[in-house]
């Protein structure tokens, strides 16, 4: 299977030819914390209890797998992964590398558990200069390309060469790509991250998250760290993001068509600035960006006089609502200094849906035009 929708449709389920003749098309999720363990001496079978797997994960996992080119270990939620990344990295004297413009949550959870641990926490911003030194002793690098919120882009292979030369792990949170629009573990990364409550499950109705890798090593140790931790997703909660990646394909397509028009449109209104989306042929990340993204996403961002001028913006419009989080059917606005995130207070993260490129053009034209009056 080669095709991005035949993939995501596939992907994870049972061959038609080998399925059982009245078994069900759809298999619905193992909703079970214990499970018949048979006689005393009898082997221990695959799944003995809810918190170390479940048939539903497994389904889950060897489609997510299949799409990152690696092994995929579901986590309860985006930062359940990329926590439990970062913790590969937590000894004393060790360093970690992350984005200083990227989700500002990976940043707090550095700074506050693994510094007090004795691990170094530095900052580096996404698409500026990777200084001589800046990765010497360090066990782990994580970036965001495309960045959250600023959609920022590095160069994943050069970075991979840097890191791996200075012993390092590269890790790449994938979330705003999906698993479609970038493979990094095929660029040279050990480790992909992403919460799948984003595009992946694309509904807006479940938190989760997985971490992807080609070393068994690394998978195993992820697999024991979610074990211990309890850092488990729920099995409706998988069963659903099973269900929704299977339109994957056919919602990023409309989603990134969205985003272009809307970003063509943006540039073009009086009360915008700073607008960026790495499709654009003119964008200061679109050179590294389409040398390493199979596909283009959703998600773009443009910046306001004010946080009032958010607000109008938003009061004004029909079709997009005011929500955190990104990648679901329907477009969403975020003003993401309200989060902490150190960008412009008119700065937001719109994430494109999957209405009717008119129509979405249209009300945003109109509720910008709003904005002042």
């Amino acid at each position: 299977m080669t095709g991005d929708g035949t993939r995501c449709v596939h992907a994870g389920h049972e061959p038609a030819r080998d399925a059982e003749i009245g078994a069900p098309l759809h298999a619905g999720p193992v909703l079970s914390s214990t499970f018949h363990l048979g006689l005393p001496g009898d082997p221990t079978p695959a799944d003995f209890y809810g918190r170390a797997d479940n048939p539903t994960w497994r389904a889950l996992e060897s489609a997510v797998g299949e799409l990152d080119g690696g092994e995929c270990v579901l986590f309860g939620s985006g930062m359940a992964a990329v926590a439990a990344v970062l913790r590969l990295a937590a000894r004393p004297g060790a360093a970690v590398v992350l984005p200083a413009d990227g989700y500002y949550l990976a940043r707090v959870l550095a700074d506050e558990e693994l510094a007090p641990l004795g691990v170094e926490v530095r900052a580096v911003p996404t698409a500026g200069g990777w200084p001589e030194g800046v990765l010497e002793g360090a066990a782990l690098v994580l970036v965001e390309t495309p960045s959250n919120p600023g959609l920022e882009v590095c160069d994943i292979a050069a970075l991979a060469e840097r890191a791996h030369a200075a012993g390092a792990l590269l890790a790449v949170d994938n979330t705003t790509a999906t698993p479609l629009g970038q493979r990094p573990l095929e660029l040279g990364a050990d480790l992909v991250v992403a919460s799948d409550s984003k595009a992946l499950a694309g509904h807006g109705d479940l938190v989760l998250g997985h971490v992807s890798s080609a070393d068994p090593v690394l998978v195993g140790r992820l697999r024991a760290a979610r074990a211990r931790g309890g850092a488990v997703p729920g099995p409706m909660e998988v069963w659903l993001a099973h269900r929704g990646l299977g339109t994957l394909d056919l919602r990023l397509e409309r989603q990134a068509a969205n985003a272009r028009a809307l970003a063509l449109a943006l540039r073009e209104h009086g009360c915008v600035t700073d607008v960026r989306w790495p499709g654009l042929a003119d964008d200061p990340a679109h050179a590294v960006a389409s040398r390493q993204m199979r596909r283009w996403n959703g998600v773009l961002r443009f910046t306001l006089a004010s946080a009032d001028a958010v607000a109008e913006f938003l009061a004004a419009s029909r079709l997009i609502a005011s929500a955190t989080s990104f990648g679901g059917l329907r477009t969403t606005a975020d003003r993401r200094e309200r989060w902490g995130d150190a960008v412009a207070p008119g700065l937001v993260r719109l994430s494109a849906g999957c209405e009717d490129t008119a129509d979405l053009v249209a009300d945003v034209l109109a509720a910008l035009d709003a904005v002042g009056r």
